[in-house]
């Protein structure tokens, strides 16, 4: 069994999903590629871009609780479309989009390498923003979800991150759960990062591509790759 070193000593680690664990950027593209497809509409980067951008507004809304979820996903393809002149029914094409969404189970380079080391020490969970049966399928797929102890999706709690009310749900239904020994894990500043602040719990960034920290909160820790998240946790460098 790999060695822990004596560092601060944590219990409960909560991971977010998206762009943490698997890489949301390639399932969404191919589910984007898919959905074109299926409405007949050739693919090209603009179309992406402008859907990326919509679509990112929209969930940051949400975010800041002007929006709800069923807002966000079944009016988001409805104005994308109607950027290329198309009415559709958005409602009936976010079913199609969550289904090829569903097949996306790629995982991050050390996604698996650092979930299997890290379940023989702590308590994992995930803590996630979206949809309870997309993302689940997609870490049963992706064969992680078994090293979870529970998934909490927004969806589920009916609030979101960085709400305080997502994590005391979550916090609520963690047996024996200390603040002082939990942490979280993400690559969102806004969600995780500020979620993790207002619930009085330490943080970890994942921060690969060197972004610039544009919030008044500090992370606790910032990390480039999964698996310096073994040395912060104290594990030694020597295989297992």
């Amino acid at each position: 069994m790999e060695e822990v070193r004596d560092v601060k000593k944590y219990q409960t680690l909560l991971f977010d999903v998206d762009d943490t664990l698997l890489d949301f950027a390639a399932t969404e593209d191919q589910a984007f590629r898919l959905l074109l497809q299926e409405q007949g509409v050739s693919y090209s980067e603009e179309w992406k871009r402008q859907y990326q951008q919509l679509n990112q507004g929209l969930w940051k809304a949400f975010e800041e609780g002007e929006i709800t979820r069923d807002e966000v996903v079944n009016t988001r393809f409805t104005l994308f479309f109607e950027k290329m002149g198309k009415q559709v029914d958005g409602a009936l094409l976010e079913q199609s989009y969550r289904e090829y969404l569903g097949e996306g189970k790629q995982l991050l380079d050390g996604a698996m390498d650092l979930i299997v080391k890290v379940s023989n020490h702590f308590d994992l969970y995930i803590v996630t923003n979206g949809m309870s049966i997309t993302q689940e399928k997609r870490l049963k797929s992706s064969g992680l979800y078994s090293f979870f102890k529970a998934i909490f999706v927004s969806e589920d709690t009916g609030y979101q991150k960085p709400m305080k009310e997502f994590f005391d749900y979550c916090f609520d239904r963690i047996p024996q759960f200390n603040k002082e020994t939990a942490l979280i894990i993400g690559d969102s500043l806004s969600a995780d990062i500020q979620g993790g602040y207002n619930a009085g719990i330490d943080t970890c960034w994942i921060n690969p591509l060197k972004r610039d920290n544009n919030i008044d909160v500090q992370p606790t820790y910032e990390i480039a790759k999964l698996e310096e998240l073994l040395l912060l946790l104290g594990f030694s460098q020597e295989p297992s």
